[in-house]
């Protein structure tokens, strides 16, 4: 072999090696902490199923939840001490008001989930048959809050035309003993818990009347900028996760049980309920395109805020969210 030919051949070798080990390093996991505001629950399938099917770990990240519903997810987001959270459009809001660089990148609730439940002997059939009523309500904040104020505005009611109790997340037993009229709820939770309990309920849901912002993905300014690819990362596994628990409900639910206490345990009639919880979480989800997120709800939002003087000047709204992160 001559000393060109061998040169070449050790030349080739070095250069194959490099490939190679390029592509057998190993990727850099990005550890992310992943706030929701809530305790363990089958509406939180998506995400159970991405992290258990490995679309995180294939996007190079490792996500934890974090159920503390104490942590002001927005606040720490924008301080750069969270990556990413899981809460309401109106919170977005509400942060960016208050000098938050907070963006919503993809939404995960295509219909916002609140609503008011009623025993159907009540005849509470719309927002206006809210006149005169008691009604529960977990607390004057958040998103049942600000979908309670939207049905108001809808039925041509301010507060004063009716009781409003604060009751916690005891809504479906004040009804069940008679304490409350109605009670505002997510409407893929209570009310089916109350129809399995025998109970014939009427329910009256935001989106059949206004189009807002629900929950979804936020990020700050900061990792828009400096970290894109791991934003895109994260919104597409995540969407992944979205998809594919609305294409396979039943692995879904088999998959929560891991995640979710005592659900495994359940009775047989008790698991149906969380099915059935599952079933209408996913109508909640679907849409023509994943993760898109609504100029328009945007602009209904800010609206519903400045009404409520929960800001005080309208906000760009453009600003406040993004769809370029989406596939």
């Amino acid at each position: 072999m001559s000393l060109k030919s061998t040169i070449f051949r050790i030349t080739l070798l070095a250069f194959l090696a490099a490939g190679l080990g390029v592509g057998c390093a190993p990727k850099k996991t990005d550890v992310i902490r992943l706030p929701v505001g809530f305790i363990p629950n089958v509406q939180f399938a998506p995400l159970y199923v991405a992290i258990e099917k490995g679309f995180y770990r294939d996007a190079g990240l490792q996500v934890e939840m974090d159920y503390n519903m104490e942590t002001d997810s927005v606040a720490l987001v924008g301080a750069g001490e969270l990556q990413f959270a899981v809460v309401s459009g109106e919170q977005v809001l509400l942060g960016r008001a208050q000098g938050l660089p907070v963006t919503y990148v993809m939404a995960w609730y295509q219909k916002f989930p609140v609503g008011v439940v009623s025993l159907a002997a009540k005849n509470i059939k719309s927002p206006a048959d809210l006149r005169g009523k008691k009604v529960g309500i977990p607390g004057l904040y958040g998103a049942s809050y600000i979908g309670f104020k939207a049905l108001l505005n809808a039925g041509g009611l301010q507060e004063s035309d009716l009781t409003m109790d604060s009751i916690g997340f005891t809504q479906a037993e004040a009804l069940a003993d008679g304490l409350e009229d109605a009670a505002v709820v997510y409407v893929s939770n209570e009310p089916i818990k109350l129809r399995a309990e025998g109970f014939n309920v009427d329910v009256i849901a935001v989106s059949d009347y206004l189009s807002l912002v629900a929950n979804g993905l936020i990020t700050s300014e900061k990792m828009i900028a400096e970290k894109q690819d791991v934003v895109r990362a994260m919104v597409g596994a995540t969407l992944k996760g979205i998809e594919y628990s609305i294409q396979h409900p039943d692995e879904a639910f088999t998959i929560c049980e891991k995640y979710v206490e005592n659900l495994a345990n359940l009775t047989p009639e008790e698991k149906d309920v969380q099915r059935q919880v599952l079933a209408a979480s996913i109508e909640l989800w679907k849409a023509e395109r994943l993760g898109y997120s609504s100029p328009e709800a945007w602009k209904n939002m800010n609206k519903l805020l400045l009404q409520m003087k929960l800001i005080s000047q309208p906000l760009d709204v453009s600003k406040a969210f993004s769809n370029e992160f989406l596939p």
